[in-house]
């Protein structure tokens, strides 16, 4: 991958890069597509980040690479954009996926308590 650069050194070994694009423009005109599109990138990055931190792996997310050169290479359509790359990488102790909480609320999860449903006097 030419289009690596400062992450050349260990991106290459990394069993899956992501490559995380968003929609820039319209059809390839220099009309927006929508003024949240990198916000939305970025929260979508972020929840998956946070989703493989809660499976017992580790996302590194980085930049040091050739937008421009990925963006040819990948034959994207007009108006998207490569905006970043994440390798997600194995973490000690993974958990099972029956192990999983389904909701922040469910039981074992650490710190959180499930809500009473029933009444509280009034």
């Amino acid at each position: 991958m030419g289009v690596l650069h400062g992450a050349a050194r260990w991106a290459v070994d990394a069993g899956l890069l992501v490559v995380t694009l968003t929609r820039r423009h319209v059809d390839g005109s220099e009309v927006a597509y929508s003024e949240f599109a990198d916000h939305d990138l970025g929260q979508a990055v972020a929840h998956m980040t946070v989703r493989a931190r809660a499976m017992g792996l580790a996302a590194h997310r980085f930049r040091a690479f050739a937008p421009e050169g990925l963006t040819e290479d990948l034959a994207s359509s007009p108006g998207w954009a490569v905006v970043s790359m994440v390798a997600p990488a194995g973490g000690r102790g993974r958990r099972g996926v029956a192990e999983l909480p389904a909701a922040p609320w469910s039981p074992g999860v650490a710190g959180l308590r499930r809500r009473s449903r029933t009444p509280r006097p009034g």
